[in-house]
């Protein structure tokens, strides 16, 4: 009689590729890094928004609707080619769900096909073995799941209850690396569901991140006392990166002021659905410029535009990015004008 696998133990087989990806993937991490310290000229992260639609309606998200249509293939890949072009380094598949779009593998096979480290946000509900193969096989190296609670309730679907099992194959079948986030603040029931959620992720192997419900702008609110211990406690599980060389997170934590340069628009970029530049998932509107049209010139002056809303942000993948930078380069330009191109239905910038 074969030996029956530990349900959620990943094979021999499967590990030996996931260290390999990992190292592989590491080792271009650093890259990244090292570049990043020598020019300021090319983006460092994208994040980039294949489809609008979600399944889930989570009560403090502002990021999502049930009707939009995916982004064309063709299109999303002229896309990538011009942030290839401006030698990102990171690109980041966010939503809605991009899982819902139907040609999602193709698009994480051409990120990579192009040079680019390849990432992907998810709820993870569509998730299972065939799925997860497919991802192992266009060559995914990130994935993140944000983790609301233990259990579903009216705020958000995102539960452990509801995605353990899911969690499990990722840790039977994925080559890639596995992030699972939790969250604190506003809207979260109970505090301590965060803390369950982390040491779940690690008994599965995956990494641990927790992050803080911003309100409807992205800017911060202070933790309770409780709150504020459970994140401490987290933090000292969690995954380390040069990103925990400051503050930042626990002065959010603290409803603190940070005192940072955000190179939006810049050294990070987040690409909507209709293909124009913003400068977070939070200030959508500005500049508001069609990828195609967003040249060197327009990165340059992002790169030292003072951006009033940074003090008391609170979208971390955005800071991250900024600490490769914050020890040069004053900023001391202020935002331009709107341009027409931008919608009138997005987040308003907070000048």
């Amino acid at each position: 009689m074969g030996l029956v696998r530990q349900k959620g133990k990943a094979s021999a087989a499967t590990q030996r590729k996931r260290r390999l990806r990992f190292f592989r993937t590491r080792l271009r991490e650093l890259r990244m890094i090292a570049k990043a310290l020598v020019s300021t000229k090319h983006p460092v992260l994208v994040h980039i928004i294949p489809m609008r639609r979600c399944n889930l309606d989570c009560g403090y998200c502002n990021e999502y609707d049930d009707v939009s249509k995916p982004v064309p293939l063709e299109e999303m890949k002229r896309r990538l080619d011009a942030l290839a072009a401006m030698d990102t380094s990171v690109i980041t598949i966010s939503g809605g769900e991009p899982l819902m779009h139907p040609d999602l593998d193709e698009i994480i096979r051409h990120i990579r096909k192009r040079g680019m480290i390849a990432g992907l946000i998810t709820n993870g509900f569509f998730l299972n073995k065939e799925r997860i193969e497919r991802l192992n096989d266009a060559g995914l190296e990130h994935l993140q799941i944000s983790i609301d609670n233990a259990a579903p309730d009216e705020v958000s679907k995102k539960s452990l209850k509801t995605l353990d099992g899911r969690l499990e194959l990722l840790s039977e079948w994925a080559e890639f690396q596995v992030n699972i986030n939790s969250v604190l603040g506003s809207g979260v029931k109970n505090s301590e569901d965060a803390l369950m959620i982390a040491h779940r992720a690690l008994e599965l192997g995956f990494t641990s991140t927790v992050g803080i419900i911003h309100d409807h702008d992205g800017q911060l609110k202070p933790l309770a006392e409780r709150d504020q211990e459970i994140f401490e406690e987290i933090m000292t599980l969690g995954k380390r990166s040069y990103s925990r060389f400051n503050q930042f997170q626990h002065n959010v934590a603290r409803g603190r002021e940070h005192d940072w340069k955000c190179r939006a628009g810049s050294r990070y970029l987040y690409i909507c659905e209709d293909g124009l530049v913003h400068w977070c998932s939070q200030q959508r509107g500005y500049p508001g410029i069609p990828l195609a049209n967003y040249t060197a010139e327009m990165r340059h002056r992002e790169y030292l535009t003072h951006k009033g809303c940074a003090p008391r942000c609170t979208v971390s993948c955005v800071q991250q990015v900024g600490i490769l930078d914050n020890w040069r380069s004053p900023q001391t330009l202020q935002p331009m004008p709107m341009v027409a191109e931008a919608k009138s239905d997005l987040v308003q910038i907070a000048k």
